[in-house]
Formats: C-alpha cells, sequence, structure tokens
C-alpha cells in the first residue's frame, strides 16, 4: 500500500471521475508516501494548514491504471524523513478502485497530524 494526503473537499470533489489532484498538471505526477510513519510526516510538514478533514487514501499499487515509479526526494526529503526514502509517485490520475482504504489524519491539541484512524 503507498498512501496518499488530500482534503476530504478535494477527495469528494469528482466522485464519478479518476482523481487528479493539482501536482499531476503542475510537475505530471501525483504525490504519494511509503508508509504511516513517513505519511505523518508529510502532513506535519506541508498540511498542517491545509483544509480539513485531511484524508490519507491507501492505494494498492497493483491496481493504479497509471504508472508508480519510486523515485527520491528532489531536492532532499522532508526533515526526518530518511535520506535514502524512496517515494512513489503516480504518473496519471487515481482511479478509485485502487483506494484500499480511506483514512482521516487525527490532529493533537498543539495542530500536530499524531495518526491515521478509518472513516467511517
Amino acid at each position: 500500500m503507498i498512501y496518499h494526503v488530500v482534503p476530504l473537499g478535494e477527495w469528494n470533489a469528482g466522485p464519478d471521475q479518476p482523481y487528479a489532484p493539482a501536482s499531476l498538471a503542475e510537475e505530471g505526477f501525483v504525490h504519494c508516501s511509503p508508509d504511516e510513519e513517513t505519511t505523518l510526516t508529510i502532513v506535519n510538514t506541508f498540511y498542517r494548514t491545509a483544509p480539513r478533514p485531511l484524508l490519507a487514501l491507501l492505494l494498492d499499487e497493483d491496481r493504479l491504471t497509471a504508472t508508480c515509479a519510486w523515485e527520491a526526494a528532489v531536492p532532499a526529503p522532508p526533515p526526518g524523513v530518511a535520506e535514502n526514502t524512496l517515494f512513489p509517485h503516480v504518473f496519471g490520475p487515481i482511479n478509485r478502485d485502487a483506494v484500499e482504504r480511506v483514512l482521516e489524519v487525527r490532529w493533537d491539541e498543539d495542530g500536530r497530524a499524531t495518526g491515521l484512524e478509518d472513516v467511517d
């Protein structure tokens, strides 16, 4: 499983279409993370002020219709992520049937992401 972070409003914007975040048009791929720990670090680095609720999509890499490549972060991974960590980049929209689970980011009283929990 690979992880992709998205605000609920963006995820729900086109429920009958493949999901294509802005990064796909801007950078040519959808940013993903390899595991929960890295995902939480990414959330705390880049998504603390993102609209909430914030979701983490668990994607079954084998069910993706777009190519997924594991690549190094450029120029470097965020603080707290090992230098040798490879990140899954999906080179096309996310087909919704590749989403195995949808989790919601849990926050502490200081506004830091502390975990992921199943969406009811």
